[in-house]
């Protein structure tokens, strides 16, 4: 018996119950990380901030979602994925709240920056133990729910931005709070989960995994996992000889993501703002429709990874961006209607592929014993990225201007496509087990 051949209502239910509490984190790093963006136009107008104290804020939580990901993601894989899924939603709720009362710009920055600890942790925390629960046929569409929950807190982030316009100088604050109340509800539907019986076995710890498997399907049978492995949590693992080409894989195509949307994102409201004479509530709803075709797009791309397949999805999502990015760059003197399009255009191919297969291909092509660590080095990766956009940008357009900016984009875009022709490969409706035999040869 297999966890992954189990069909009944029950364990269906059980699955559905993972990935709704995990996509609950996503949601929260999508609202918490868009909400600095919706945030920034009405902080500086309420403090005196300079250039790079606007460029901290926006990178703050992005650079410690760095820190969270590449420690917390090994400590996952040696202490568990239910005490780190519980604890990082802690980092949540507490610097959430604290950001909301922050005295002045710099305490601001480094609540941004423990909150991003959180963030980071969260990506491989939630995308491994959906992965370790979900079945072959759904593992994608369980997978990708979580991107599409984080587009979704992107958009509410927007939406709640509108809501709260007419508070004045406490709007922002009012933000920041909002990501500490949604994180708080979160926390204590998760502290019901068990344990990965995946984890457990690896762990040797063979009781504890019957007593789980007997929770989730009645029957204490052990599934045919895999088995317990000394020294494999390591990162140089990653770099061996059996998984360097899954490594280059999973962290260029995410790197090459990550730059070019947040890049973009982070600065939609700034870079439309120009165009709608000041008005916030243009901005935002223009900034929110960007956002939401992003969402779209990321609907799209969880409706057909299970039947499409992981390979010609990414392959699509990075061609569409790329693409988008150019008629973007080309273009001297666009107009807000023209801006909002193909920003929407971009987002809905980038996320369709690589904004939701980040939860999917870094989980699967990783051994138990490494998952969480591997996942956590390539969200690690990925943010460097997303610092590198965040900062590059307004440096470009300052020297250059918007278009040489997106042609940088628009290259970066391009490296992510010829990464996913080379080295994507197809694991539609395989097993974790048989995705990762060590002897295995990486199929590209």
């Amino acid at each position: 018996m297999t966890l992954e051949g189990l069909e009944s209502p029950k364990v269906q239910r059980f699955q559905r119950r993972v990935t709704f509490l995990s996509a609950g984190g996503t949601f929260l790093d999508g609202f918490d990380l868009t909400v600095i963006a919706v945030a920034l136009p009405l902080i500086a107008s309420d403090w005196d901030v300079d250039p790079l104290q606007k460029s901290l804020l926006v990178s703050s939580a992005i650079i410690g979602s760095f820190i969270g990901a590449s420690w917390l993601g090994n400590l996952t894989d040696r202490f568990g994925r239910k005490a780190m899924y519980v604890v990082d939603l802690l980092a949540f709720v507490v610097f959430a709240g604290l950001s909301a009362f922050s005295m002045d710009v710099w305490q601001l920055i480094v609540f941004r920056f423990l909150l991003g600890v959180g963030i980071g942790a969260d990506y491989p925390i939630s995308a491994t133990l959906v992965s370790e629960f979900a079945s072959n046929k759904r593992r994608g569409s369980h997978s990708t729910f979580l991107g599409a929950m984080w587009f979704i807190g992107a958009v509410v982030a927007y939406l709640v931005g509108l809501a709260l316009l007419p508070l004045g100088d406490f709007a922002w604050r009012g933000l920041l709070l909002v990501g500490a109340v949604f994180a708080l509800v979160v926390f204590f539907f998760r502290l019901k989960l068990p344990e990965s019986p995946r984890w457990l076995i690896s762990k040797g710890r063979e009781e504890e995994a019957h007593q789980v498997m007997m929770q989730i399907t009645g029957d204490a049978t052990l599934p045919a996992f895999e088995p317990a492995k000394a020294g494999k949590q390591q990162l140089r693992f990653l770099f061996s000889k059996t998984l360097r080409k899954r490594t280059f894989f999973v962290c260029g195509f995410w790197f090459c993501y990550a730059t070019a949307y947040y890049g973009i994102s982070m600065y939609t409201p700034t870079i439309l703002a120009p165009l709608t004479n000041g008005d916030r509530a243009v901005t935002l709803i223009g900034s929110g429709l960007v956002a939401l075709l992003g969402l779209i797009g990321s609907l799209i791309g969880m409706n057909l990874v299970d039947r499409w397949g992981r390979r010609p999805l990414i392959i699509t999502s990075f061609a569409g961006l790329t693409l988008s990015l150019i008629v973007l760059a080309v273009n001297l003197t666009p107009t807000l209607t023209f801006l909002i399009v193909l920003f929407s255009a971009a987002v809905l191919f980038a996320n369709s592929g690589g904004g939701i297969l980040n939860f999917v291909y870094p989980t699967e092509l990783f051994p138990t014993s490494i998952r969480a660590t591997g996942a956590g080095f390539a969200t690690s990766v990925s943010r460097i990225g997303s610092i590198l956009g965040v900062l590059v940008f307004p440096n470009f357009v300052a020297i250059w201007g918007n278009n040489v900016a997106l042609w940088f984009f628009a290259a970066v875009g391009a490296a992510g496509l010829a990464i996913c022709v080379v080295l994507a490969p197809e694991t539609k409706g395989r097993s974790l087990e048989d995705i990762n035999k060590e002897e295995e040869t990486v199929r590209v």
